[in-house]
């Protein structure tokens, strides 16, 4: 039988894409035997045809003329952004900054964003931080908060300038729709008053008549937010008490 599900096991992974991380869940096999799933999984992996990218997680590497490739960053922590079918939290922070063009810098620290507190953890050689959103994070809402928690970490995107970042955020926003804009203001709500202030100075400067008192209202007018960003390119940001 042991023999049967090592070969079991050995097919299923021939057919898996490089890169893919699986369980022992993944394979055909009544879920009774698991264990020795798992133990197939651990004596592969010793003898390296695969790798271990934590407990019971495993993946086909790759090797180029660079090296090894490792799984990407979605991958890696795929079981933590969704339950039961349904998106519990969502890649942000450093992997965003550079998705959006922020920044070139690739980072091994992993962020995402969720609701429920959990504590950071290391898998393989990356570090998985976890931020916390205040809203509901539904497939709709995630690029607006990806967007939004830009604004919110706005001086911790690497390897730029104020004025480069503040100049990519204004061409991401001016991309939105409407429908879009009037989501990502409410989305704000939730925010720090610095999103909520860069959000409206970035709204007004890209429409003068654009309608942000929802973002006004909510903030205190005796905080200053310290961004040096050149007042050419977001000429609004004094009325927003942003210096």
């Amino acid at each position: 039988m042991a023999e049967k599900i090592t070969d079991i096991v050995i097919e299923k992974i021939d057919s898996i894409t490089y890169g893919y991380v699986f369980t022992a869940s993944d394979f055909p096999i009544d879920v009774t035997k698991q264990k020795s799933v798992n133990k197939v999984l651990e004596n592969l992996a010793k003898a390296g045809k695969i790798r271990r990218l934590s407990k019971g997680r495993y993946y086909k590497t790759k090797i180029t003329e660079f090296g090894e490739l490792p799984p990407d960053n979605y991958q890696i922590v795929k079981d933590l952004l969704t339950e039961s079918g349904k998106p519990i939290g969502y890649i942000t922070g450093y992997q965003i900054f550079n998705e959006l063009g922020l920044t070139t810098q690739v980072s091994a620290v992993l962020q995402i964003g969720t609701i429920k507190d959990k504590k950071n953890m290391k898998r393989s050689y990356y570090r998985i931080q976890f931020v916390k959103q205040w809203n509901t994070i539904t497939k709709e809402n995630i690029p607006l908060l990806q967007l939004l928690d830009c604004l919110r970490f706005f001086k911790n995107i690497p390897d730029t300038t104020p004025a480069k970042s503040c100049q990519r955020l204004l061409n991401l926003l001016s991309a939105l729709n409407d429908s879009q804009r009037n989501k990502i203001k409410k989305l704000a709500l939730k925010y720090t008053p610095q999103a909520i202030a860069l959000l409206g100075a970035m709204f007004e400067t890209l429409n003068p008549n654009d309608d942000v008192e929802i973002l006004r209202k909510t903030l205190n007018f005796q905080t200053f937010y310290q961004l040096s960003i050149p007042q050419e390119i977001l000429p609004t940001q004094k009325k927003w008490n942003i210096r």
